[in-house]
């Protein structure tokens, strides 16, 4: 871990000029530019909104910030784990010609999604005033529950990085298995109401997506405290698998220009 922090401190400067330029990169043609960050969140909310509460009758509190804020934490991890199974590959002019830590790649990509991320975390606390959603102190759980949620999501996005070399088919996997862990998410409704009993308790523990999604809402939308066992026992498990994704990558990152 010493060497990766001191990889991030010396390529802190690429880090910065590449996340920007892909930001830029991603507008430049575009007639709205930037808008469209925060255009396609709220319309995927306004869609989920529309079906749930006037076809399907939902009684969901604060249901169009309910949504939106599981619309935004769940678009932040797919758009990371999809953007990285390739990006040995997609980077393959500067793998083969230029040493750079590969994790250092998935670094660039998490501050662009990060960006992006906090557009939408604006629109949430807009949503919360427009709802006259009561503050109390269990909105600073939302805090670690961010960041324990960031450190999960860029642990798994090194391992897929990491596979994704050598898995010709990775990406296809990783798109179904993404969309049926959607689905078992509860991003536009309440998976604790959808499934009771020991199953559904357990599996909704099992689901660390679901797990930071559901105690992001109980502190920002409810006032309530999150299930900090769970937290905990996510957080660490995260910790793993960031170790391990960094440790894969170190040991095999000299092999993969012979893959590619």
């Amino acid at each position: 871990m010493i060497k990766f922090f001191a990889d991030i401190h010396k390529y802190k400067n690429y880090i910065a000029y590449a996340a920007r330029a892909e930001l830029k990169s991603e507008v430049a043609n575009s007639f709205l530019n930037w808008v469209w960050w925060v255009l396609e969140p709220l319309c995927f909310m306004a869609i989920y909104a529309l079906v749930f509460s006037f076809f399907f009758k939902s009684k969901i509190e604060n249901l169009t910030a309910f949504i939106f804020l599981g619309i935004t934490m769940w678009e932040f991890f797919n758009k990371m784990l999809k953007s990285c199974v390739k990006l040995v590959r997609g980077n393959k002019a500067i793998v083969s010609k230029v040493y750079v830590p590969k994790y250092i790649l998935v670094l660039v990509k998490l501050f662009v999604n990060l960006f992006k991320t906090a557009i939408s975390f604006i629109i949430v606390a807009l949503l919360m005033i427009i709802h006259k959603v009561p503050l109390s102190w269990n909105i600073l759980w939302f805090i670690p529950i961010c960041i324990s949620f960031v450190l999960f999501t860029f642990g798994l996005s090194l391992v897929v990085m990491h596979f994704g070399v050598y898995i010709e088919d990775m990406a296809n996997v990783l798109n179904i298995v993404l969309r049926l862990w959607f689905y078992a998410t509860g991003i536009f409704y309440n998976l604790a109401d959808k499934l009771t009993g020991a199953v559904g308790y357990w599996l909704v523990r099992l689901n660390p997506a679901a797990t930071y999604i559901s105690g992001a809402r109980d502190a920002l939308l409810y006032a309530r405290c999150p299930n900090l066992m769970w937290l905990g026992i996510w957080t660490v498990v995260s910790l793993l698998i960031t170790l391990a994704g960094i440790t894969l990558i170190r040991k095999n990152e000299n092999s993969y220009v012979k893959v590619i």
